[in-house]
């Protein structure tokens, strides 16, 4: 669920069938009485939330309300637009906005859920550029960063933006940040968007980029092998109702056969 301070959270979620490509929305959440109200999260926006089994883990985001779970080791900055994704027990925290720092982050941070330990990875190589509302996908021991919105000086916010439409790749077994080649058609650049892995294969779905004033709604796919990315052709649910332009969204596969926006 997305939420924003001071706004009502979404009434319902919409969800996508990988199989008909129809759209449908899903009955809102509801609690059984007052008990189980403080059981909902709060609402907030720039939040991230993964799938591990059958848990959902919700990360972060800017509620004007922060916490401190229980966990050891380097805990990360409280921050906004971050990603998270999951390999294997291990969540993996990704750039966003520092509060206390008042700066875009490009650092990676690791929590074993077995034993709730955090960790900054000392990474080599050519990181990904400091942003933040960017993804971060694992596909195989790979993580996978797109778009985000940066700025053109660095860390600092200058009123510079840029928004990048390549791919950095983040080999999880190495802790070396790899780099992928540019290979035509590209998606524009995007913040805001949402993504996830299928079959081995990034979707990307959705965005707003600033400097061109556009929300998106189009439906983009890469292969990491050697496959440029391919638009989905027409509307992305033909016959069916078709998401409106969506700005912080997310998306998540549910039982392998749908996405939850």
């Amino acid at each position: 669920m997305v939420g924003a301070p001071g706004r009502r959270a979404a009434e319902s979620q919409p969800c996508c069938c990988g199989v008909s490509l129809r759209w449908m929305k899903l009955p809102p959440v509801r609690t059984l009485g007052n008990e189980r109200a403080r059981e909902v999260p709060y609402m907030r926006y720039g939040h991230t939330a993964v799938l591990m089994d059958d848990t959902i883990y919700l990360w972060g985001g800017h509620s004007h309300r922060w916490f401190t779970p229980k966990v050891s080791g380097t805990v990360p900055g409280a921050r906004d637009g971050h990603s998270s994704c999951v390999l294997k027990k291990a969540m993996y925290i990704f750039g966003g906005y520092e509060q206390l720092a008042d700066c875009f982050s490009n650092d990676i941070h690791k929590l074993d859920t077995t034993e709730m330990v955090w960790s900054l990875i000392n990474a080599r190589g050519t990181p990904a550029r400091w942003r933040d509302f960017h993804s971060a996908t694992i596909i195989g021991t790979k993580m996978f960063v797109f778009g985000g919105r940066a700025d053109r000086f660095g860390p600092f916010h200058s009123n510079n933006e840029i928004y990048c439409n390549k791919i950095k790749v983040f080999d999880t077994e190495t802790n070396c940040w790899l780099s992928t080649a540019s290979i035509l058609p590209l998606p524009d650049g995007r913040r805001s968007h949402s993504a996830f892995s299928y079959n081995g294969e990034l979707y990307i779905f959705g965005g707003y980029n600033a400097r061109l004033d556009r929300h998106f709604n189009d439906l983009w796919k890469f292969n990491p092998g050697d496959s440029p990315f391919l638009r989905q052709i027409g509307n992305p649910c033909c016959g069916a109702v078709e998401p409106c332009c969506i700005l912080y969204h997310s998306w998540e596969r549910f039982f392998a056969k749908c996405m939850i926006i």
